[in-house]
């Protein structure tokens, strides 16, 4: 299996990070739940730009973990492009999160999806980003409700739009509901 043969070159210790590159974004988003129904922490970042190879996304894991999550892949045919070592210096993956505080609202950025809430009121105002055509039907859902309310983006949404702004919904909710 040409991706172990690359991750035993390297040699690893307990806390080294590793992403695996996938084809599509389809991909990414099916083996992140795979792995987390099979109790794997991971987490879905932005791959370094110089290493991408068509998908803006893939799968942080700890690289200790890396036979069993290929095995859980490999059992529903879902094999990555690649495995490259995240703590190698410009192999580092972006964070696919930001966010701002404007005082009165807050806004979480997901990729390319953003979402602000009026941090008294917990009342989602605005939603933006993406390119994807279901957009603003997602904003005109998520606008004017109350964020702990609100239908999550991945029941009314499913393009890569509505994905990267569920990521974003849950950030914000977490950050505004954990006071």
């Amino acid at each position: 299996m040409k991706i172990l043969k690359k991750l035993f070159k390297h040699r690893t210790t307990p806390t080294q990070r590793g992403i695996l590159i996938f084809e599509n974004t389809s991909e990414v988003i099916r083996a992140e739940r795979l792995l987390k129904e099979h109790g794997y922490e991971i987490k879905v970042v932005g791959p370094p730009p110089h290493v991408r190879k068509g998908c803006d996304l893939a799968i942080e894991f700890s690289v200790v973990e890396a036979m069993g999550i290929l095995n859980v892949l490999e059992a529903q045919r879902l094999m990555p492009l690649d495995f490259l070592p995240s703590n190698d210096g410009n192999l580092k993956p972006v964070d696919l999160f930001h966010v701002k505080d404007y005082g009165k609202f807050i806004m979480v950025r997901a990729a390319n999806m953003k979402i602000t809430v009026h941090k008294s009121s917990l009342t989602i105002v605005n939603v933006s980003g993406g390119g994807c055509p279901d957009v603003p039907y997602l904003a005109a859902c998520l606008i004017g409700k109350k964020i702990n309310e609100a239908t999550e983006p991945r029941m009314l949404g499913h393009t890569l739009c509505g994905y990267a702004l569920q990521l974003a919904y849950d950030k914000i909710k977490e950050l505004c509901l954990q006071s």
